[in-house]
């Protein structure tokens, strides 16, 4: 088992056992001993899915209101035409032939991979490399998208990749310990208003069963289910 640092064990005998608020959850999870690093912001969502079923697969990007507090690496695969453009939108690589031969040849210095329809044929040949890596462009999460220098835009400034884990919960970053309270609360809202508006037809019962919010060096405090 692994060791837990005195800074956690004293943040979790201050955590409180009963379910709070958001507004009460963010103020709590600020409120743990701070770190010499401006911590994120971590909230988990456990869900009613089945996650062994395709069709209640949760799975997106979101753009938070107030965004993350950290910028993404990002590249496209795409025409020439828009290679300008893309790196304009903040790209750090743009293209398709060169750039697919470029990651073949090992470079995978990058965090998102944007692709045009139009070249996804070429591009989808790298999915052994990028497979692995969670860094494979999909329609799913707008990676694969006509409007490319938009995605690059949005990705670049820190769009929020998502999906359920095999226990069904989904883990987003909803920002920093530095942020405003009322800007953590925002993000955290638009995020489980986005959730519940993908819950899946065939799900049963209980779709958002608990959310607990936690930073990256503290115990987690549970939200209310009044607020789900």
């Amino acid at each position: 088992m692994q060791k837990r640092s005195k800074r956690y064990s004293a943040a979790a005998k201050n955590a409180s056992e009963k379910s709070v608020s958001i507004a009460e959850a963010v103020k709590k999870v600020k409120s743990f001993n701070p770190t010499k690093f401006d911590q994120s912001i971590d909230c988990v969502i456990w869900l009613g899915v089945d996650p062994k079923q395709a069709d209640q697969l949760i799975r997106g990007a979101v753009s938070l209101p107030h965004g993350i507090g950290k910028s993404k690496k990002v590249i496209a695969f795409c025409e020439d035409s828009d290679i300008e453009a893309a790196k304009s939108a903040g790209a750090i690589e743009a293209g398709c032939d060169e750039l697919i031969k470029k990651i073949t040849g090992g470079w995978l210095d990058f965090d998102v991979a944007i692709a045009s329809p139009k070249v996804m044929g070429k591009a989808g040949k790298l999915g052994k490399v990028l497979g692995p890596q969670g860094k494979m462009p999909s329609p799913k999460n707008g990676t694969v998208t006509a409007d490319v220098i938009t995605a690059v835009r949005e990705f670049a400034a820190g769009k929020v990749e998502f999906k359920n884990d095999t226990g069904g919960n989904v883990h987003v970053v909803v920002g920093k310990v530095s942020f405003e309270d009322s800007k953590l609360v925002d993000n955290i809202r638009a995020f489980l208003e986005l959730i519940r508006k993908m819950r899946p037809a065939t799900a049963k019962g209980t779709y958002i069963k608990k959310v607990s919010l936690s930073a990256t060096m503290s115990p987690g405090v549970q939200i209310d289910n009044s607020e789900l």
